[in-house]
């Protein structure tokens, strides 16, 4: 099974936030097991980086957590099409878009995210991480 983990959700699980965290750190020690195949785009890379920076982190600590990251999830392209499906989607948030229609066009499975309101009108169903490992790992 091939899912596309949003930014938040890896966020929740690096930024250790509160009530998300462990959810979100055991969906990514999943997809490192090689229990399912994460993924991300090559977007979200950056603004992973960005967050991670503006929350104190150096530019070192920054690549390097990337760099582990992308060790257990495989990161997508965004092609052009992508771009342009997003922008004439009836998603509201340009980036979610964007994420949705890059993981239809790679045969994603499912989109976890904390905000499932958001993939609504997405091509690929959305999940919350707790919805997801409960419904597939029984966690």
């Amino acid at each position: 099974m091939k899912v596309l983990i949003d930014t938040n959700v890896i966020l929740d699980a690096l930024l250790m936030r509160d009530q998300w965290a462990a959810t979100a750190q055991e969906l990514l020690r999943i997809t490192a097991m090689d229990k399912v195949r994460g993924c991300v785009t090559a977007s979200q890379t950056t603004d992973i980086f960005y967050i991670l920076c503006r929350q104190g982190a150096s530019e070192a600590t920054g690549k390097a957590v990337i760099k582990t990251l992308i060790e257990s999830v495989k990161v997508l392209d965004v092609t052009h099409a992508d771009v342009q499906n997003a922008l004439a989607s009836d998603m509201p948030d340009y980036e979610d878009g964007l994420l949705a229609y890059c993981a239809k066009r790679q045969k994603v499975e499912y989109v976890i995210t904390r905000n499932e309101a958001d993939f609504a009108q997405s091509p690929v169903p959305a999940l919350s991480p707790q919805a997801f490992l409960k419904q597939f790992f029984s966690v």
